[in-house]
């Protein structure tokens, strides 16, 4: 049998910035924008508010795993579940039940077919036949 290796740690992102993988660099590129305009908008006192909050979120989605996902499957799963109900009831309706017509239930005859019955040469050409895988079938036949 063939050998084949199988590829192992295939969740493993590449790193662009020394320990920084590209999903990493581009919320931290994100939360910077966020905090650049920020700044542009507001005063010091809000603007350092929305700038530690915003670090805080970025932080935390670029870093924390949870069962070993990245945190916004963590919170996509979540809100999909929340978004599902929570008792699930079958509705059985009457109405969808559409009753087929009773017909007359006839017996049908049936005839038993006799057994053939074979000879013990028969068993012994069919065993030819497979030992020699069908070049050969017996009774004088050749292939």
């Amino acid at each position: 049998m063939q050998q084949f290796t199988v590829p192992q740690f295939i969740d493993v992102e590449s790193k662009i910035i020394g320990p920084i993988t590209t999903r990493q660099f581009l919320i931290f590129l994100g939360a910077a924008t966020i905090i650049g305009i920020s700044y542009k908008i507001f005063d010091f006192t809000l603007f350092l508010t929305t700038a530690i909050v915003v670090f805080l979120i970025a932080t935390v989605f670029a870093f924390i795993k949870i069962n070993g996902r990245p945190f916004h499957f963590f919170i996509l799963n979540l809100v999909q579940t929340f978004r599902r109900p929570n008792l699930r009831v079958w509705n059985h309706r009457q109405g969808d039940i559409v009753s087929m017509p009773e017909a007359p239930i006839t017996k049908a005859e049936v005839h038993a077919k006799p057994k053939e019955i074979y000879r013990s040469s028969r068993l012994a050409d069919l065993a030819l036949v497979v030992d020699t895988k069908g070049r050969y079938r017996g009774d004088g036949e050749d292939n």
